[in-house]
């Protein structure tokens, strides 16, 4: 095993500056290990900079999670900050991390990475990275690459049969209410942000439908006065138990959903990512939106559903999620496999060939309460195998030995559904524990203090 090179000029590349690349440069600067982060954007923040060229971000979008469970550990939210801050609030958040650890010095904006390739040299660990910025196009060598593009960046689009004479957008398009204006609206999935933009609509349009194939569980941002994921954060309960109790809880607070048309589901609680919003069975008890089953076909000025009911619409939105995106990379080296890369703890990759063991895939994490801090415990053990490479090679050999083995079980005890959404989701309590025991491998840093109180720029 060739030794991580000890020449400061040689970086590691981190491929955005979002929530995740944002926590693998301040990780990688507090184990001591020189990084260069590349950000197509003019900012930081990710998806949550809506004006950012990538950014999904709509204007009345906020936290699913509450600021508590999300934020990162050593820089919690301002007190002044809400339970469940919009997106503003959290690019100021983002724009205030990175300037307080002086993250900008390191980030290379307006910069679009095209290729990530090993270096062809015999043996070599290393990586060439090609990007576009404002220096024109160059390829550079760097000793180890962390993919933090995000996961919500990329629509996925279904085919359907037949063809639409309206407007049909997917909602990475989407940014206010403006475009429903007086419109027939159908919306094609009932996930997080399917639910949201529905109830957008249903103050703009003349009428709403809400298409969906299956059913759903939905969970309140509040229960007993407080933020619902901050209760119940101690010792986890068993899958079952926990499946139990909380489907009574949430019936106890948002009654049935079938009886405001969703089909009953199919699975248990937490099998598929939950609905973090009871809005929308506000507004469907309301009349203002209506639940429609699957669509068998797009039909000239409407849309004809499995049920054989048809109807007409202005404006067709599809809530049907993002797929996984790295173009830059060949596909063999992140072994994917059907939906998604498959990866030890979500994060190496099968050990192929030389380089593979210096290229790393973060924020490639989907869990109900993991928060950013998850994405900086993935950064945190990726920081420390890299000084482990340098410095301890016995340690190093050792995580090696395990990325080569068996993969550890991360579900937690639940059954997730077959879904593309769900193909790399792992249950928080297990992940977080999995992490901590191979961060143990490699004599980590102690965590750092929780920031003291600071001034934060006015996000206007």
């Amino acid at each position: 095993m060739a030794d991580l090179p000890r020449d400061e000029d040689l970086t590691c590349a981190v491929i955005g500056a979002g929530p995740t690349g944002l926590a693998a440069l301040r990780t990688l600067q507090r184990y001591g290990v020189p990084a260069v982060g590349y950000e197509l954007a003019d900012d930081v923040g990710g998806l949550w900079h809506i004006d950012g060229p990538r950014s999904t971000m709509y204007e009345s979008a906020h936290l699913i999670s509450s600021k508590t469970t999300t934020a990162y550990a050593e820089f919690p939210m301002r007190e002044e900050v809400a339970d469940y801050p919009s997106h503003r609030e959290l690019h100021g958040y983002f724009r205030d991390f990175a300037d307080t650890f002086g993250l900008r010095e390191q980030i290379r904006f307006g910069t679009e990475v095209t290729a990530v390739e090993p270096d062809p040299a015999p043996g070599s660990e290393q990586w060439l990275v090609t990007s576009t910025g404002p220096d024109g196009t160059r390829t550079e060598r760097h000793s180890a690459v962390l993919l933090c593009n995000g996961t919500l960046s990329e629509p996925s689009v279904p085919t359907f049969a037949g063809s639409f004479d309206g407007e049909l957008m997917h909602t990475s398009d989407y940014r206010d209410a403006d475009v429903f204006a007086g419109k027939r609206v159908l919306i094609i999935g009932a996930g997080n942000s399917g639910c949201d933009i529905a109830v957008d609509a249903a103050h703009r349009a003349a009428s709403v439908d809400l298409s969906v194939r299956r059913g759903y569980y939905f969970v309140p941002k509040y229960l007993f006065g407080k933020p619902a994921d901050t209760l119940n954060q101690g010792k986890p309960l068993p899958a079952r138990i926990k499946q139990a109790v909380d489907s009574r809880v949430l019936k106890a607070f948002t009654g049935d959903p079938v009886r405001f048309g969703f089909p009953k589901p199919d699975y248990k609680i937490y099998e598929s990512h939950p609905i973090v919003n009871t809005l929308v069975l506000h507004h469907i008890g309301h009349g203002d939106v209506t639940v429609r089953p699957d669509i068998d076909r797009l039909d000239g000025d409407g849309v004809r559903f499995v049920d054989g009911q048809r109807h007409e619409y202005d404006l067709v939105v599809l809530a049907t999620g993002y797929r996984l995106h790295y173009p830059f990379v060949d596909r063999e080296l992140l072994a994917w496999d059907g939906w998604s890369p498959q990866l030890f703890l979500n994060i190496f990759p099968p050990r192929r060939t030389p380089a593979q063991s210096t290229l790393f895939v973060l924020g490639m994490l989907e869990a109900s309460g993991i928060g950013w801090q998850g994405r900086y415990a993935q950064a945190e053990l990726v920081a420390a195998y890299l000084r482990a490479r340098r410095d301890d090679p016995a340690a190093a050999a050792e995580m090696d030995r395990r990325i080569a083995g068996p993969k550890p079980d991360l579900s937690g005890g639940y059954r997730y559904l077959a879904l593309e959404r769900m193909s790399y989701y792992v249950n928080k309590d297990a992940y977080k524990a999995s992490l901590a025991e191979h961060l143990a491998l490699l004599d980590p840093l102690p965590a750092p203090e929780p920031s003291a109180p600071r001034t934060h720029e006015e996000v206007r």
